[in-house]
């Protein structure tokens, strides 16, 4: 007895698609190369340093174990080294009422060449040799008058709204959310950040 006799049509078909699938991933198995989704982000084209400096408000972000501390009033400031690089200063409101610091330095990602591709890292400055310690910083969306921006990192793990004050336009930010669906991140576990000054 044929087994998709009982199957409907859209069924078959994708019984067919799954099908061809593994002959293609098995063919290029063989061949030496599986292809891969690209993992590229689109980033904006020109990141002005200079104009993206000082303080930002987080607006919204995905959850991550480095922020499990933080209940509300999460800002970053950004201040420009004279070796190019940036000193970074997260800064939260704990549960307790109390506020976590921590401070780092951010530079541009050679590996990938693109002005708003960055790399920061919190660890210790000797072990900055170790790729390891340094994480995505790629600004995928920005206004022209640099108040609002989005920040992801190449494998969607890590995402963030900013904004130059403590609230954002429902439009600003709808376009935001868009902009990061659009590129793949998973906007359905995204939390709004609560500012309380």
């Amino acid at each position: 007895m044929d087994a998709q006799a009982g199957l409907s049509k859209a069924d078959r078909l994708r019984s067919l698609k799954r099908g061809v699938t593994v002959v293609v991933l098995a063919v290029g198995g063989l061949a030496g190369s599986v292809v891969v989704a690209d993992e590229r982000l689109e980033l904006v084209g020109h990141l002005d340093l200079s104009r993206y400096e000082g303080l930002w408000y987080e607006i919204a972000r995905l959850p991550n174990r480095f922020q499990d501390q933080c209940a509300g009033d999460v800002t970053a400031r950004y201040e420009l080294l004279g070796d190019g690089k940036v000193r970074v200063t997260n800064r939260c409101r704990t549960p307790g009422g109390n506020w976590s610091e921590a401070v780092g330095v951010a530079r541009r990602n050679a590996s990938d060449g693109r002005e708003a591709a960055l790399e920061v890292r919190f660890a210790p400055r000797w072990l900055s040799l170790f790729p390891f310690v340094w994480g995505d910083y790629r600004v995928m969306a920005l206004d022209g008058e640099y108040t609002h921006a989005l920040v992801g990192s190449r494998d969607r793990k890590f995402l963030w709204i900013l904004a130059r004050q403590p609230v954002l336009s429902e439009a600003a930010f709808e376009t935001m959310v868009s902009e990061a669906q659009g590129q793949g991140f998973d906007i359905s576990r995204l939390e709004k950040t609560v500012h309380t000054q």
